[in-house]
This record gives structure tokens, C-alpha cells and sequence, in this order.
């Protein structure tokens, strides 16, 4: 079986550097990659940047149906020559930074996709996001990134990789995987190392919310400024309460103390705080 070197050479194409393109080429990493995302014969599978199919042929062995991503025309073309007669197989020539993921869902087991990629690192944060935007739409994701990135989405409470994709994150999934790839199993090589994480995405928050969005806007407000308070960040930000002693009463309320950090609240203080937070505003409202 070619590599995606040689598959690229038959074609006189080379990687480019504008999508960060890095093609997995190490046939024991793809299994491992399977085995974690455990493909069923009935599922719909979207992959992210398919390259030039390596994983997509091994994932179209598995599934009921593969939508095959891919943004960059070339591969495209690649793709359409190589997988185009595979009737399971449907690629598609788009962004996917600018899919509605629901447009797909009910292709897929249950109404939901299962998500398999090697996303550019460049974009890494941006795709996950939507991922998790689009979570209702998908039963898992099993993604490969930068190990960077899968460091700040497992980080415990308290250390300096901790952040708004920990938190977020940790409320509407749960993550296993884990498996390490270095450098050389790509071509080109990357200059990073790289982790594969699985996402199972949660048909109801991990902890109670009153208001998922609101919630996300207090995350997103309490790490703006790291190294102030919590009670700095939030202070005449939209999530605040007007005064500052309607703060101080909404943090008592919550248990927290106003002097620590964000990066020391558990996802669960933060769901906590955000009730709070938002039932206040309500009452304030009815004013």
C-alpha cells in the first residue's frame, strides 16, 4: 500500500503550508485511532481533513457512511480519483470551520455523527470549538492535535494550562484516549508533538445550568485577566450583577471567595457561580 508521500509525488503535489498540512502515514497509529473511536457497522462518520484517504479507506471498512472533509482542492481531486467509486464514501469540498453540523446529523446512528480527524494545528482550537458547538449533532469526536492543546483540555484545576477549553470542555464531555504521536510518523514532520483524544459529548451538561450560554460567558469573563481576582474579572463585565455588593453576595451565595483566581475553580464552582450569576440577573430584571 502507498504511503502519502508517494501518493503525493504520483501526483506532483506538495504539502502546503497554508493548512498545516501533516499526513499521518503510520498505519499502527490509524488502527489505534479506530480502535479508541470504535466505529459501528450502522454509524455516519465525518472526517476532518482527509488527506488522501489513508484513514478514510480504513474508516469506510467500518462504517455505514463516511463524509470525507477536506478544504484543499488538490486533495480534493485526489480523493475523487482514489475513493470516488467507494459508494459509502461522500466527499465533500468545504470548510468545515463553516458546516452546520446539523445539516448531517440525521445521516448518522440515533440522529448524531461520530467525528474522526487530524485537524491543522493552526486551527486546532477554532475546529474544537465548533465541535462543541455543534455537540448535540454528535455522539463522539476522536481527534488528533497538538499535544499542547490536548494538555490544556485534561489540565487539573490549578495549574497554568487550566483554562476556558478545560472548563468548557469538561462540562459537556468526557475525554479518554490519550494516545502520544511523534514527530516521525507524519510526512511532513511536524515540528510539535501530537496526542489523540476521544470527546463523548453529554446529552445534558456534566453539572446543572440554568443557562449553558450564560455559562460560558462567565468562563470566558473570569479568565480574561488570569492573574486578577475572580472578583476583578467579573466586576462590571455583562455577567456582573450592577454593584459591587451584588457581586460580593452572588459569589457568597456560590461559596467562593472573590480573592481567588478562575484557574482554581473547578467546572463545578463554575456552574454553581453561574446560577447564581444568572438567577440574579433575572430577579434584577423583573425589577
Amino acid at each position: 500500500m502507498k504511503s502519502a508521500r508517494e501518493i503525493l509525488h504520483s501526483y506532483g503535489i506538495h504539502p502546503r503550508r497554508r493548512y498545516s498540512q501533516s499526513f499521518l502515514e503510520d498505519r499502527a497509529v490509524m488502527e489505534r485511532i479506530l480502535g479508541l473511536a470504535a466505529i459501528g457497522a450502522d454509524e455516519t462518520v465525518l472526517e476532518i481533513g482527509s488527506g488522501v484517504g489513508l484513514l478514510t479507506e480504513r474508516i469506510a471498512e467500518r462504517a455505514a457512511r463516511v463524509l470525507a472533509v477536506e478544504i484543499d482542492p488538490s486533495l480534493v481531486e485526489i480523493l475523487n480519483r482514489r475513493l470516488g467509486r467507494k459508494g459509502n464514501v461522500e466527499i465533500v469540498s468545504r470548510d468545515i470551520l463553516k458546516v452546520d453540523l446539523s445539516e448531517w446529523s440525521g445521516r448518522g446512528n440515533a440522529g448524531k455523527l461520530k467525528v474522526i480527524g487530524n485537524i491543522p494545528y493552526s486551527i486546532s482550537s477554532p475546529i474544537l470549538f465548533h465541535l462543541l458547538a455543534h455537540r448535540r449533532s454528535i455522539s463522539s469526536a476522536t481527534v488528533m492535535m497538538q499535544r499542547e492543546v490536548a494538555d490544556r483540555l485534561t489540565a487539573s484545576c490549578g495549574c497554568k494550562e487550566y483554562g476556558i477549553p478545560t472548563v468548557l470542555f469538561a462540562v459537556h464531555a468526557s475525554i479518554s484516549g490519550g494516545i502520544e504521536v511523534p514527530p516521525s510518523c507524519f510526512f511532513p514532520p511536524p515540528r510539535v508533538h501530537s496526542m489523540v483524544l476521544r470527546f463523548d459529548f453529554a446529552a445534558e451538561p456534566n453539572t446543572p445550568l440554568s443557562d449553558e450560554n450564560f455559562f460560558a460567558r462567565v468562563v470566558r469573563t473570569s479568565f480574561a485577566m488570569r492573574r486578577k481576582t475572580l472578583f476583578n474579572c467579573l466586576r462590571g463585565s455583562e455577567a456582573a450583577p450592577e454593584s459591587d455588593e451584588e457581586l460580593r453576595r452572588a459569589l457568597d451565595a456560590a461559596g467562593i471567595v472573590g480573592k481567588r483566581r478562575a484557574e482554581t475553580l473547578t467546572p463545578e464552582e463554575f456552574g454553581r457561580l453561574s446560577n447564581v450569576l444568572r438567577e440574579g440577573r433575572r430577579h434584577a430584571a423583573k425589577r
